[in-house]
């Protein structure tokens, strides 16, 4: 394996260190969406919306104490703010939440892009070494294959970073979407769970 690093030449440096990053990202969000799922709590959810929609805010908001839900924290944190803004609460918090899933996602997308480009770099230096060595009145064959080898080998590891990365980045765009398409579902409920709240709070004469 060394061996055939070292044929590839100098660009096989910035090559390793593109796998490198994008190994290190894959496994760290494979970790971070495998602990949101242990974290999830739909039963939880369902009881903050059941106390909103009685009018229970202060319920909800000791329910929810010390959770790890991703909605759940949304929730809290808007009903935590809604004498000021419930919608502007909501929104930063929903903002937030889904920022912390999309973290080092570009990092991804720049390796997708960059390992293949690189690639094509060794391709394009190792053809000019073995036209190079074509010029003289007597070519090196060993230089020829040389510049031959670095144009192959670059441009299968760029390839080779590119194409699990690619499928990588789609699985974890995927589950930011379902999470978010999640997220706004239970926002939407909650509002309107409010408001039927906020109104039997007025018909009892308590001040929200």
């Amino acid at each position: 394996m060394w061996h055939w690093f070292l044929k590839g030449g100098p660009v096989m440096w910035p090559l390793l260190l593109c796998s490198v990053i994008a190994l290190g990202v894959i496994m760290e969000r494979l970790i971070f969406w495998v602990r949101e799922r242990r974290t999830q709590n739909i039963e939880l959810v369902h009881q903050l919306l059941h106390f909103t929609e009685r009018g229970l805010f202060d319920e909800v908001t000791a329910a929810a104490q010390g959770t790890r839900d991703a909605v759940a924290r949304i929730l809290v944190n808007g009903l935590s703010h809604h004498h000021f803004s419930l919608e502007g609460a909501l929104e930063v918090a929903v903002h937030a939440e889904l920022k912390r899933m999309k973290r080092y996602l570009g990092v991804l997308d720049t390796i997708i892009t960059v390992a293949p480009l690189l690639g094509i770099f060794g391709t394009v230096t190792g053809i000019l070494v073995a036209f190079g060595a074509l010029e003289g009145r007597i070519p090196d064959p060993k230089i020829v294959a040389s510049g031959i080898a670095q144009a192959v080998i670059t441009t299968v590891v760029g390839l080779a970073i590119a194409i699990p990365t690619i499928v990588a980045y789609n699985y974890f765009c995927a589950k930011v979407e379902d999470a978010t398409s999640q997220i706004s579902t239970h926002v939407t409920n909650f509002q309107i769970l409010y408001q039927k709240g906020k109104a039997k709070h007025a018909d009892q004469g308590v001040s929200v």
